[in-house]
């Protein structure tokens, strides 16, 4: 293909993610009278600086996931920080792109472009999970205590603190539980393990799915094989959380207003409620990651609606829709189009279990 006609495909394509995210937005505009032309008068008047840095920094926070995943994979086989990089961001995309059933997808393209065994990157992906749910327990825990420091009258406020404590609580608990497991199998490794599961996978349902998961992040936990990787995985972590908390700050400031109060605490409070929000259903109020952000701002901040929800919605697209003009393209250029990966997904999930039976068997 001449040069070109490539750079022809690729704006088509980033044409067409562009025009792909505004349809997906178009769900987010149904709180109360807001609509998208309230959006863009209300982007009219934003900073495009903090909001052009704040893209800038969701990429910078794919980087640093994909250094992460470096000291994860590094002890399994080569480890290359550019190809890890650009299969996260497609990885990504394929989330935004399929929902909650393009999360096998990531794995299995760092496979292939790795070369490395795909049970193996299952395990590394369930492994990153523990370390982002640990990550969420402790912003929801701190957002918490920010949360009760202050006084907030109202029956929303009253109904979200139940939540974040509910929420807090059971990813404490689970936290607690995966580190236990994770210095158990560090010690003795997993061949007891994979003789208690052996008859749970051999079997069919739920409890056989499960089992598989448990296997694979079992076999991921021994790729850290050192407290010198195990550090740098938490401080990759770390930076990874604050860079985003700098997003929800700068975003926030470039509205203006009361939304140019928030403070680094204020912004922390924000991405605890948001994280919350995409776990559970507030009454009278609904569920997902912008009706938490809304919530913040509104009820704790006593930010206008319209700036709180405008302010809410671009969270989204920089966070979660953004690695698409980046990611698709990426995927366009490995050779995979929409219809493989729904297909990828579908059939990932049935091959990774019958790994996991074969595997021990042997």
């Amino acid at each position: 293909m001449r040069a070109s006609s490539r750079k022809f495909l690729i704006a088509a394509v980033v044409l067409g993610v562009l025009v792909f995210v505004v349809y997906r937005a178009r769900g987010l505009f149904h709180f109360g009278d807001f609509s998208g032309a309230k959006l863009l008068h209300a982007l009219r008047d934003a900073n495009f600086f903090l909001l052009a840095i704040s893209v800038v920094a969701i990429y910078g926070c794919y980087a640093l996931r994909a250094l992460r995943w470096k000291v994860f994979q590094q002890n399994l086989g080569p480890s290359r920080f550019w190809n890890i990089y650009a299969m996260t961001l497609a990885g990504f995309s394929s989330v935004f792109l399929l929902g909650r059933a393009g999360e096998p997808i990531r794995p299995f393209l760092l496979a292939r472009k790795e070369k490395l065994p795909v049970s193996g990157m299952f395990g590394i992906y369930v492994l990153e999970r523990l370390f982002d749910a640990a990550s969420a327990a402790v912003i929801a825990a701190i957002g918490l205590l920010l949360f009760q420091a202050q006084a907030h009258p109202g029956e929303t406020t009253s109904k979200l603190q139940t939540a974040v404590k509910t929420t807090g609580s059971v990813l404490f608990a689970g936290v607690l539980g995966a580190a236990v497991l994770l210095v158990y199998l560090r010690l003795h490794g997993t061949a007891l393990l994979e003789r208690r599961l052996k008859s749970v996978i051999a079997s069919h349902g739920w409890k056989a799915k499960f089992a598989a998961i448990v296997l694979e992040f079992a076999r991921g936990v021994q790729t850290i094989r050192s407290w010198g990787q195990l550090a740098l995985a938490v401080l990759y972590s770390t930076a990874h959380w604050f860079l985003v908390l700098l997003v929800y700050l700068w975003v926030s400031h470039s509205f203006g207003g009361k939304l140019a109060g928030i403070t680094l605490s204020d912004a922390m409070l924000v991405m605890a409620f948001t994280l919350v929000g995409s776990a559970v259903q507030v009454p009278g109020v609904g569920g997902g990651s912008q009706a938490g952000s809304i919530i913040a701002y509104t009820a704790i901040f006593g930010v206008e609606r319209e700036p709180a929800v405008a302010a809410a919605i671009v969270l989204w697209l920089i966070s979660f829709a953004m690695c698409t003009v980046v990611g698709v393209p990426l995927l366009v250029r490995e050779g995979w189009s929409l219809g493989e990966l729904r297909q990828m997904a579908k059939s990932e999930e049935a091959a990774e279990l019958q790994d996991a039976r074969g595997e021990i068997a042997e």
